[in-house]
C-alpha cells in the first residue's frame, strides 16, 4: 500500500504526536461522511407525502425517489473502491462528499419530480465514493486498540443512521419544509471536507491497479436495467413492449458482465468466489435480507401518514422500535455474536426478521394503528441486531485472505441492490392493491382498505423470503467454508474481531493480498 505523506494521525504533518488529544478528529471526518450517506437512504421516507404534493409527484415518481439513490450507491459501490487504490483514497473521499453535497443542493431547489430524480443519481454516485473508502481510510489512519475503537465508533454511527433516519426527516419536513432533508447535507459536508483534508493522509492500492470499466459498465447496465423493468412492469404491465425490452437488456448486460469478469485479471468481482456454497448465499443473503427488512417500512410511513392521520414526526416515530431494538441488541450482544459461527447469529436473525413480517400481515386488520407494528417491528429488530454485524464478517471468512476487500465491497453491494430491488418489486405489489382497491378515487373507505391490504401482502412476502433465506442460510453456511477442492479455507470466521471484518470495507480490492497496516507501508 503506497502512503502520500499528510496530516493525519500518523503522517505527523500537522505537528501532533500520534495517539495525541487530537487523534480522533480522522474518525470524525469520515463517520459523519458515513453517517450522511446512510441516512440518506432512508430520510426521504417521511418526507414523500409532502414530496407528492409539492411536485405532483406520481406513485411511481416516488418509487424512483428512493430507488434512484439506492441503485446509484449500489451498481458503483465496487468500481468506486477500485477508482479509489489506484487515484487515492482521501482524494475520492473528498471528491465523493463535495458532489453528494452539489447533488443534495440540486435535491432541495428541483422544481419537479424528474430532476429530483436526476438528482438523486448524482447524490448516489458520491455516497459510492465516499462508502467504498470510509473504512480504508480508517484502517490507514488508527492502529492497534485505536482501530478497535474507531470501528466500533464507525459502526455504531452506522446502526444510528437507520434509527435517525426516519424521525429526522419527519422532523426537518414538519418543522421547515422536506427541502431541508436535502440542504441540511451542505454544511455537514463543507464540515466533513475541511476535517478530512486537515486530519487524513492519502493512501493507494496496490501499484499497477487499474478500473474494470468493461465489468463496471456492464453491471451497472444490469442493475439499472432491471430495477427499471420491475418498476416499469408493474406500472404498465409485464408484457408491454417497455418492460420486456428493459428486462431483454438486464439480460444482455449480465451476460456481458460474466463475459468481462472471465477474461480480466483483474475484476470487479471474481466469478469463482460464486463457486464456494457459503459465499455464493452469503451474497443472496445479503440482497433477500436487505430487501425483506427495510422496504416495506417506506410504504408504512405513507400509511401512517396518509391513512393514520400522523405528522411526518410521528410516521418517523412509528417505526423506530425496529431501529432501537436493533442498536440495543448490537450494543449488549455484539462481542458474543462474533465468537458464534457466523451461520447463527445470521441464520436466525434472517428467520426473526421474517418472524416479524409474518406478526404484521397477522395483525394489519381493519381498524389497525400504528400500535400494531410494534411488535413485528420489535421481532425484526432484534433479528437485523443480530444478523447485520455478522454479515461481513461472515462474507470475508467464505473467501480467501486475497480477496477479502473484494468480498466486502461486493456484500455492500448486494445490500444495496436488495433495498433498491426490494423497493421496485413491493412498490409494484402495493401499487397494483391500490389499484384493485380503487383508491385513491374510490374515497377514503376505498384508500384504507387499499392500504392495508396492500401492507399485508407486502410483508406477507417479505416475511416467507426472510424465513427461506435464514433456513437456506442455516442449511449451507459454514463457520469452515469449502475452498472447492475440499480444502478448508482456514480460520473460523466467528474469531475474527470487528475491526477485521470491516477491514476493507467497501472498497473491493484487485485480488491481491494488501499488507496489513501494522506493518510499515511500502514507499
Amino acid at each position: 500500500m503506497r502512503n502520500a505523506p499528510g496530516s493525519g494521525p500518523g503522517g505527523g504533518g500537522d505537528g501532533r504526536a500520534p495517539g495525541g488529544r487530537g487523534k480522533w478528529w480522522p474518525l470524525v471526518a469520515i463517520t459523519l461522511g458515513n453517517f450522511m450517506l446512510l441516512v440518506d437512504v432512508t430520510i426521504v421516507n417521511t418526507a414523500l407525502p409532502r414530496i407528492a404534493d409539492g411536485l405532483g409527484a406520481s406513485f411511481t415518481a416516488l418509487q424512483w425517489v428512493l430507488d434512484a439513490y439506492a441503485l446509484a450507491l449500489a451498481a458503483l459501490l465496487m468500481v468506486a473502491g477500485s477508482a479509489a487504490d489506484l487515484f487515492g483514497r482521501r482524494r475520492l473521499y473528498v471528491g465523493g462528499l463535495v458532489l453528494f453535497a452539489v447533488a443534495s443542493l440540486a435535491c432541495g431547489l428541483a422544481p419537479d419530480a424528474n430532476l429530483l430524480v436526476a438528482a438523486r443519481i448524482v447524490q448516489g454516485i458520491g455516497a459510492a465514493a465516499m462508502f467504498a473508502t470510509n473504512t480504508p481510510l480508517l484502517m490507514t489512519a488508527y492502529q492497534g486498540r485505536d482501530r478497535g475503537v474507531a470501528f466500533g465508533v464507525w459502526g455504531g454511527t452506522s446502526g444510528a443512521a437507520a434509527a435517525a433516519g426516519p424521525v429526522l426527516g419527519g422532523m426537518l419536513t414538519e418543522w421547515t419544509d422536506w427541502r431541508a432533508i436535502f440542504l441540511v447535507n451542505l454544511p455537514l459536508t463543507a464540515v466533513a471536507v475541511w476535517l478530512t483534508r486537515r486530519h487524513l493522509d492519502e493512501s493507494y492500492g496496490e501499484r499497477g491497479a487499474r478500473i474494470d470499466w468493461p465489468g463496471a459498465a456492464s453491471f451497472t447496465l444490469c442493475a439499472g436495467a432491471l430495477t427499471y423493468g420491475l418498476i416499469r412492469g408493474g406500472e404498465h404491465g409485464w408484457t408491454e413492449t417497455g418492460t420486456l425490452a428493459a428486462l431483454a437488456v438486464a439480460a444482455l448486460a449480465l451476460l456481458v458482465f460474466v463475459a468481462a469478469e472471465q477474461r480480466t485479471d483483474r475484476p470487479l468481482l471474481d466469478l469463482k468466489l460464486l463457486r464456494r456454497p457459503s459465499f455464493a448465499v452469503l451474497m443472496v443473503a445479503a440482497l433477500l435480507m436487505q430487501a425483506a427488512a427495510f422496504p416495506y417500512l417506506t410504504f408504512v410511513g405513507l400509511w401512517a401518514q396518509n391513512v393514520l392521520g400522523l405528522s411526518p414526526i410521528g410516521a418517523g416515530l412509528a417505526v423506530t422500535p425496529m431501529a432501537l431494538m436493533s442498536l440495543l441488541v448490537g450494543a449488549l450482544g455484539g462481542r458474543f455474536l462474533q465468537r458464534l459461527a457466523p451461520q447463527l447469529p445470521l441464520g436466525v436473525g434472517v428467520l426473526l426478521i421474517g418472524a416479524g413480517g409474518l406478526l404484521h400481515a397477522a395483525l394489519l386488520g381493519s381498524g389497525a394503528g400504528w400500535p400494531t407494528l410494534v411488535p413485528g417491528l420489535a421481532v425484526s429488530g432484534l433479528g437485523v441486531g443480530a444478523a447485520m454485524p455478522v454479515l461481513v464478517s461472515a462474507a470475508l471468512g467464505a473467501a480467501p485472505p486475497q480477496r477479502a476487500g473484494m468480498a466486502s465491497g461486493a456484500v455492500n453491494t448486494f445490500r444495496q441492490l436488495g433495498f433498491a430491488f426490494g423497493i421496485a418489486v413491493l412498490g409494484t405489489v402495493f401499487g397494483t392493491a391500490l389499484s384493485d382497491a380503487g383508491a385513491p378515487t374510490g374515497g377514503r373507505a376505498a384508500l384504507t382498505a387499499g392500504y392495508l391490504s396492500g401492507l399485508r401482502e407486502i410483508t406477507l412476502i417479505s416475511g416467507l423470503v426472510a424465513v427461506a433465506t435464514g433456513l437456506l442460510v442455516l442449511a449451507v453456511v459454514r463457520r469452515t467454508p469449502d475452498t472447492g477442492d475440499g480444502r478448508a479455507s482456514g480460520a473460523p470466521t466467528g474469531a475474527r474481531s470487528s475491526a477485521d471484518a470491516t477491514g476493507d470495507g467497501g472498497a473491493p480490492g484487485h485480488g491481491e493480498t494488501r499488507p496489513r497496516a501494522e506493518e510499515p507501508a511500502k514507499a
